[in-house]
């Protein structure tokens, strides 16, 4: 079982689903240089880790992440060091690429708050899954900066633009159920279900076609900014990718056979 390089973030293998557990609950698991140093590092490992056939993220103890550490943001602002200005494009803007380009599936367990570059993590994910006393907050406009982390991005593309503009200006947190009936989220759950809710999820994934997982993500990503032309184009490519696959041929195989398909994501 693989094994993180820091004790701020635990690593998990069970069956094709690696779990990515943000650990420092005693400060709701907000991002120090460290954590997100050691979650790029393991989101980049998993790309390429062939045992990884899925991914989940959460937190530990009651949030998933209050998004940046200001306690250590404020104290490098004091020292006058450079680094809390450079952290959006040496951490967050990689993190958020790995993990929207991953070619796997990932799915967020939201267990309690997500703000600020936390919840950003979370939209950053294919699927989210939340307890039902999460709450995603977006507070940047409070501490007087802009968005980062990817959330001008992936925000509006789940629930549109005027609620993305909402909950960017006004900075007013959104309870699970709402963000379920605004398409935030995808499940919500009894509170303490939501990691065991996320890794079935993500074990069911992981059994499936995942080749063909990447070509999904790879063709809606790029249908984001493309006129129809280009999405159609890259659908082309992406579905010869996927067609020329052992699971492609596992798949039409068990239809005509009437059983269940056995794929091995090649």
């Amino acid at each position: 079982m693989p094994e993180s390089d820091s004790t701020v973030l635990t690593v998990d293998d069970v069956g094709g689903v690696r779990t990515l557990t943000l650990n420092r609950p005693d400060a709701f698991n907000s991002l120090t240089t460290e954590l997100k140093q050691a979650l790029l590092t393991e989101v980049q490992r998993a790309a390429g880790d062939q045992v990884v056939r899925a991914l989940v993220l959460t937190g530990s103890g009651r949030a998933f992440c209050a998004g940046q550490d200001l306690r250590e943001h404020a104290a490098l602002l004091d020292a006058s060091d450079p680094e809390p200005l450079r952290t959006v494009s040496e951490h967050y803007n990689p993190l958020i690429s790995a993990l929207v380009t991953l070619p796997k599936p990932t799915i967020a367990a939201v267990n309690g708050m997500a703000a600020g570059a936390g919840a950003s993590l979370a939209y950053a994910c294919d699927l989210r899954v939340a307890a039902s006393s999460a709450r995603f907050l977006l507070a940047f406009a409070k501490i007087g900066l802009s968005v980062d982390s990817g959330a001008s991005w992936t925000l509006p593309r789940l629930v549109g633009y005027g609620r993305a503009m909402e909950m960017l200006l006004l900075a007013e947190p959104v309870d699970a159920e709402q963000a379920l009936a605004t398409g935030m989220v995808n499940r919500v759950v009894a509170d303490g279900q939501a990691l065991a809710t996320a890794q079935e999820l993500a074990g069911r994934l992981a059994t499936g076609p995942t080749t063909a997982y990447a070509k999904i993500k790879e063709a809606v990503a790029a249908a984001a900014t493309a006129d129809l032309p280009e999405s159609l184009s890259v659908e082309a490519g992406t579905q010869a990718e996927a067609g020329g696959t052992a699971d492609h041929r596992e798949g039409v195989a068990a239809f005509m056979a009437k059983r269940e398909p056995q794929f091995t994501g090649r």
